[in-house]
């Protein structure tokens, strides 16, 4: 309850000094990603298209940079209705929402290309719809890249030289699991602490895209950055149900198209920021290893998908990934 008085507090205080109240109903939105990241920069866009196609009704303030506090603590705010809007990994959702489990598996992606075309489709769909049943209103999915290893300690050319190394992940048992499963030590932390956790000693390293590695300033304590790509996440922005029922349908309705016409415009700036992410972290000295053969990787990841594709439903949505062309 401390951590709910907490985020309501920081709300009241920030809506008295950003004027955002100029509309009728400000949705608070929330994101750990620093101002200027894809995420904010298009929540704030669909922000603007719903003040413009509500005539004001409706319009959004996102505090970026975990101003609310990291993800796992602001889906909980969120399904209490303290927050309103927030753009979150699937990963911290996989221990909640069953469905979120399967576009989190290793692998399961065969590219960005074919993530977009499975979370645009009737399997996205699907992962969508699960959310109502935990408070939540599933909006719209947003790209967080191609994850990778990076540590300070050496370059990771094969399955070997992960052995004993200890990493971040996410929140999520699925994560830990699947780092255990190439013979490395998980330990899930807040995304804030992994700079400080890696300079110190306490994690050898994180894994994450490229964007968010260069934002973070991961890169300067973590000078070896390996291309494994071994997740290809997707990112969601929800809706608070309790703030979703206080709309008119009306109102619904512009809010989910809004949510919509915001994926085209994430993506453009997620290729945009990805490049330039890149070109900063190897003009900064980090040693990049590509070449790698990832079928070991793969083949490890077997008593994972063993592990949480166990439902004939979460079986039936692998099959329809992997045959979606």
């Amino acid at each position: 309850m401390k951590l709910k008085t907490l985020t309501a507090a920081l709300l009241a205080s920030a809506a008295l000094t950003t004027g955002a109240f100029a509309c009728e109903t400000t949705l608070r939105s929330s994101d750990t990603h620093p101002e200027g990241y894809p995420t904010v920069v298009a929540v704030q866009k669909m922000g603007e298209m719903l003040e413009e196609r509500t005539d004001g009704r409706l319009c959004i303030e996102v505090f970026h940079s975990a101003q609310l506090g990291e993800e796992k603590d602001t889906i909980e705010q969120t399904q209490f209705g303290v927050i309103d809007m927030n753009r979150v990994s699937l990963g911290p959702f996989n221990n909640i929402i069953e469905e979120t489990q399967v576009p989190s598996l290793p692998y399961i992606f065969r590219s960005v290309e074919h993530m977009h075309k499975v979370m645009d489709g009737p399997v996205g769909q699907q992962i969508l719809d699960a959310f109502a049943d935990h408070d939540l209103i599933g909006l719209a999915f947003y790209d967080g890249g191609s994850r990778s290893f990076y540590n300070s300690e050496k370059p990771i050319k094969s399955m070997e030289d992960l052995a004993g190394m200890k990493f971040r992940v996410m929140q999520s048992d699925m994560f830990v699991d699947m780092v255990a499963a190439l013979g490395a030590n998980a330990t899930p932390m807040p995304y804030g602490e992994v700079y400080s956790s890696i300079q110190t000693g306490v994690i050898d390293g994180a894994e994450n895209n490229w964007p968010s590695y260069e934002s973070s300033g991961h890169f300067e304590v973590a000078k070896y950055y390996t291309l494994d790509q071994h997740l290809i996440v997707p990112e969601v922005l929800v809706m608070s149900k309790m703030a979703w029922d206080k709309l008119s349908p009306e109102d619904q309705e512009i809010v989910k198209q809004a949510a919509k016409d915001s994926v085209p415009v994430m993506r453009d700036l997620w290729e945009q920021r990805e490049k330039a992410s890149e070109e900063k972290v190897r003009a900064s000295g980090v040693e990049i290893v590509t070449d790698i053969d990832k079928t070991p990787f793969i083949e490890a990841m077997k008593p994972v998908y063993q592990k949480y594709v166990t439902s004939d439903k979460l079986k039936k949505m692998v099959e329809d990934i992997q045959a979606t062309e």
